[in-house]
């Protein structure tokens, strides 16, 4: 999201689609507002990513409160993210919020991040065990 997100910033590209959430045209891309179409549908996707994530880490007994933390920082970044990302949109790129936009883009990525490494420190007996014949 930060590659692509800087690829937006980058190309001059980021009042393509001047209206919030969707295009003009609706959720039919267009091809004069492609690239701003595909930031969108990958931050919708990865929003929902890492909510799901979330909940299933919170849901987990086994989960390290540090995995739970970060988990949650994470989600309450993709809330933020959201709002902040409409902002920019309809200030038409004021360079305080796309400042502020990508430092809690960080932020999402460290958590996510923090939450990978919990994951992997987890002891194998909690992997799901493989199905044999």
């Amino acid at each position: 999201m930060i590659f692509i997100g800087g690829y937006v910033s980058a190309s001059g590209v980021g009042l393509t689609c001047p209206d919030w959430p969707l295009c003009p045209q609706g959720f039919l891309p267009h091809e004069d507002f492609i690239i701003e179409y595909i930031h969108r549908s990958v931050a919708a996707t990865t929003g929902l990513l890492v909510m799901a994530t979330a909940a299933f880490v919170l849901k987990s007994k086994d989960a390290p409160r540090g995995m739970k933390i970060a988990s949650l920082i994470a989600t309450g970044a993709v809330i933020g993210q959201i709002a902040l990302g409409a902002v920019v949109i309809v200030e038409r790129l004021h360079s305080l919020l796309v400042t502020a936009h990508l430092g809690l883009g960080l932020v999402l990525f460290s958590m996510v991040l923090m939450t990978v490494v919990y994951s992997h420190r987890m002891p194998a007996k909690m992997a799901v065990p493989a199905v044999r014949d």
